[in-house]
């Protein structure tokens, strides 16, 4: 075809598709979306009419609010030309309605436009419902979109990155943290070592001839598999015995092993022998090297507790014991193994790894001497603070005891606002010795983002897709019977602000403990997480990805155990109360931690409701004094009768009762339990300001006679039902005691033992050291973000405790070892070895 005859032809199809066009049925609409005839020409003047016709149309629409998210008109927005500097946008006269960016809505009376970004808009309703603290003129200079805080659905699901700190540019500096990790790992990576020589030359003698590590089988695993002791739960580092036996596989730790030559079962005086023997590096022996294995534990009341579980379980299986040369059979079937081969010894890793980590970390610190601390001495910083009284450093010091002849009964408090390079050479002194440190202001460093009740609430429902799982409803503890109830989180939310009650109007204590479930927390709530890391302080030892000091951070990442954030949401009251107090039990954790204050509200008890409060405390006082008589005189009192009277007094019916897990209701000392107090009850908290949480924090030291004292009072603490503990497997790990003030005063006056007791402010973060039991009760109704991390100077007090935690009974609430510091030692030396050696070559 020529180009003539295809321009006739096009010409054509033209005129064809316009008669078609005018020619179409005008009764009925065509379906589907309509075609453009670009053929069809309309001068100027009629597609101006024609525009302007819809502009008047759309306006009209806007009257009414669309379904679904509203679509955004430019033409309709108002221009930045528009918006003069100087000008309040109040007084801007708009014909349209604009969309408000925190509810997504027009229909609002009066729009406050940010000058800084010229793009968001926020209505009034929303600035007083989600942001009560911001002013109109705060919006106008810059909105909390700019500020990186909003709190609307949109902006509470971003996931952004929040830069922590300041970045690491001295090249020495760093080299020198690592070399200091590396100084505290060494002694462990010596203790393992010295336990796998110790395997290997019993070996060696089981088979007659010396072996070297190569000559051992190698166990295959995936990059995710954690293998433990089928014995006692703990973590398998390297070496172990395993049952060749591919039905079986049974695996034994090291420590089991040496148990089961010497004779022993599961725990007894030796247990814990293996970890005695490893020291500090710098020669000052935390865990007796000298000692043998039968006087380890003298002294130490916890090891009896178990020993009288552990007889009974060796009393069960007598048959299992090792061989005469030193050869470990397979258990019987009855504790899990096959009963027909014999365990041989395996290694996890490559052979001589533990080694090479040792000789590198020597070369690395042959020249690094860290500073000396003289554990008898208190901190000269601090001391020369507390005595100025009235210096302008005063507040970084808190009075928290009154310890005769002590020299740390202050505790060291910095601001993290002034917080500097040489803060954290502070920091370490005080971390050494076992202390805790309480930092303030932590919530000035972060970009604002509210932690408000409602705020949360928004937060937790967006998390549904991430939980997979019911999020309008939680499982929360009632803290009166420790029993789980079930409750929608917006009415658990509301309680946390306005209070709940009984329907006898005793206060209903609620607390939501460890949420989210899993180690989800920066996907159900990332800009709370995102927020959360930028205000902890001292972020080489607490951040879980880039802490320098952080040995958590070295494992792999299919390794890793979940050591949070978690929030904990409590209410709380400002007195004791005798029975459902809200509180976290004694307990120890097996890691450092970090706890910071995030929110806080006082809920005010109305009069009535308060007289009714002291009528039932003189009640509950009554039937304390009358069942701890009775428990005194006769220990079989019936179980109840008591119930029948808590039911009546709490005016609850029988019929509908709880399951209960491993948890504790009891009796504690009121603060303000005489009538004057009691009838002060609005006037005793005029003149003092009250934080969030009262702290009690035990040294380390003091654990064995704290641990004597619970022993000595344990029918004095109740139970469920108000019933006085019958059993203790162990004081402090059972988590079931809690000290209130009367016998905090016994532990001192009959065993001098006092902790540090201080209340939690907003915005405080309070540093707990591992191995220090402690205690918590809520004044307000709180809300916490705690994060667990592992420091280099308590991993040895991470270990003891591991060793502790495995003489538990098998389904004690502590007996797993979930955090596995001897391979999170291995593999943050590991790491370390091979930054520093980087970091050498750049600076050579």
């Amino acid at each position: 075809m020529n180009h003539s005859e295809f321009r006739s032809e096009q010409l054509k199809n033209s005129e064809d598709t316009e008669k078609k066009f005018l020619n179409r049925p005008r009764g009925k609409r065509p379906r589907g979306r309509p075609r453009k005839f670009n053929n069809l020409v309309m001068n100027h003047s009629t597609f101006r009419a024609q525009r302007l016709k819809n502009c008047e149309h759309t306006e009209q629409k806007l009257c009414k609010r669309p379904r679904g998210r509203p679509r955004k008109f430019n033409n309709l927005q108002v221009h930045p030309r528009d918006i003069k500097p100087g000008i309040s946008t109040d007084t801007l006269e708009r014909k349209e309605r604009l969309w408000c960016h925190q509810c997504l809505r027009n229909d609002r009376n009066g729009v406050v436009i940010c000058l800084k970004c010229r793009k968001k808009r926020y209505c009034y309703d929303c600035l007083a419902k989600w942001y009560p603290g911001k002013t109109k003129q705060d919006i106008e200079s810059s909105c909390p979109y700019c500020h990186g805080n909003c709190n609307c659905r949109i902006c509470l699901k971003e996931d952004i990155v929040v830069m922590v700190g300041d970045e690491e540019t001295d090249t020495n500096i760093k080299l020198e943290k690592l070399r200091y990790l590396l100084c505290k790992t060494l002694p462990l990576l010596k203790h393992i070592q010295q336990e796998q020589r110790s395997e290997l030359d019993a070996e060696s003698t089981i088979r007659g001839v010396q072996l070297i590590e190569e000559n051992l089988t190698r166990s295959i695993l995936e990059d995710d598999d954690r293998v433990y002791c089928d014995k006692c739960n703990t973590s398998i580092v390297n070496f172990h015995r395993s049952c060749p036996n591919p039905d079986c596989s049974y695996d034994l730790c090291l420590t089991c092993c040496w148990e089961l030559r010497k004779g022993c079962q599961l725990g007894g005086s030796e247990a814990e022998s293996s970890v005695k023997q490893f020291c500090e590096g710098n020669g000052k022996s935390t865990i007796s090297d000298c000692q043998s294995p039968e006087n380890v534990n003298e002294n130490k009341p916890q090891t009896l507790l178990v020993n009288e579980f552990t007889n009974d379980i060796a009393s069960e299986f007598p048959h299992w014991k090792a061989e005469a040369d030193g050869r470990i059979p397979c258990p019987p079937k009855a504790r899990g193994g096959c009963g027909t081969q014999l365990l041989e010894l395996r290694r996890t890793f490559e052979a001589d790894w533990v080694e090479k980590l040792i000789l590198s970390s020597e070369d690395l610190t042959i020249h690094y001497q860290p500073s000396d601390v003289d554990f008898s001495q208190g901190c000269s910083a601090c001391h020369s603070i507390s005595s100025a009284c009235n210096g302008v450093n005063a507040s970084e010091v808190r009075h928290a005891a009154d310890r005769m002849n002590c020299h740390d009964n202050f505790i060291y408090c910095p601001d993290s606002v002034h917080l500097g390079n040489n803060d954290i050479e502070h920091f370490q002194l005080h971390w050494r010795r076992g202390e805790p440190v309480v930092v303030r202001n932590v919530l000035e460093k972060a970009t604002g983002l509210s932690w408000e009740p409602m705020v949360m609430w928004r937060a937790f429902m967006g998390a549904k897709k991430v939980l997979k799982e019911e999020a309008a409803k939680v499982k929360a503890i009632d803290c009166l019977d420790w029993c789980e109830v079930e409750i929608n989180i917006f009415q658990f939310f509301k309680g946390y602000i306005e209070g709940r009650r009984y329907p006898n109007e005793w206060p209903e204590m609620l607390k939501l403990k460890d949420w989210p479930p899993s180690n989800l927390f920066e996907e159900c709530l990332p800009r709370h997480g995102a927020e959360y890391m930028a205000m902890l302080p001292f972020s080489d030892y607490t951040h879980p990805k880039s802490g320098v000091l952080n040995l958590a951070t070295r494992l792999p990442t299919a390794l890793k155990p979940d050591l949070g954030p978690k929030t904990y949401i409590a209410y709380g009251t400002m007195e004791e109360l005798g029975r459902g107090d809200s509180v976290t039990k004694l307990h120890c954790d097996i890691s450092d931690a970090v706890n910071v204050l995030t929110h806080a509200t006082e809920v005010k008890i109305p009069p009535e409701q308060g007289k009714i409060i002291d009528r039932l405390q003189k009640e509950y006082e009554a039937e304390d004094e009358i069942i701890e008589g009775t428990s005194c005189n006769d220990k079989r009192f019936e179980h109840s009768n008591v119930t029948e009277d808590m039911n009546f007094v709490l005016g609850t019916d029988p019929s509908q009762q709880k399951t209960s897990g491993n948890l504790i209701s009891r009796k504690e000392s009121m603060e303000f339990g005489s009538d004057s107090n009691r009838s002060a009850r609005s006037d005793y908290k005029s003149d003092l300001v009250y934080g969030g949480a009262v702290w009690d924090i035990f040294r380390r030291q003091d654990v064995p006679k704290l641990i004597e004292y619970l022993l000595k009072h344990q029918t004095e603490f109740r139970h469920i039902s108000n019933l006085p503990v019958k059993s203790v497997i162990h004081p402090i790990h059972d988590q079931t005691l809690y000290l209130d003030e009367k016998h905090k005063r016994k532990l001192k006056e009959e065993f001098g033992v006092e902790p540090w007791t201080f209340e939690q402010h907003l915005g405080e973060a309070v540093f707990i050291p591992a191995g220090c039991p402690h205690q918590v009760r809520n004044r307000q109704s709180c809300i916490k973000v705690a994060l667990d991390f592992v420091s280099p100077e308590n991993v040895q007090e991470c270990i003891r405790l591991t060793e502790e935690f495995r003489l538990l009974p098998e389904n004690h609430r502590s007996r797993e070892d979930k955090l596995e510091v001897k391979k999170m030692a291995l593999y943050a030396a590991s790491d370390a070895i091979s930054e520093a050696e980087i970091l050498k070559s750049r600076i050579s």
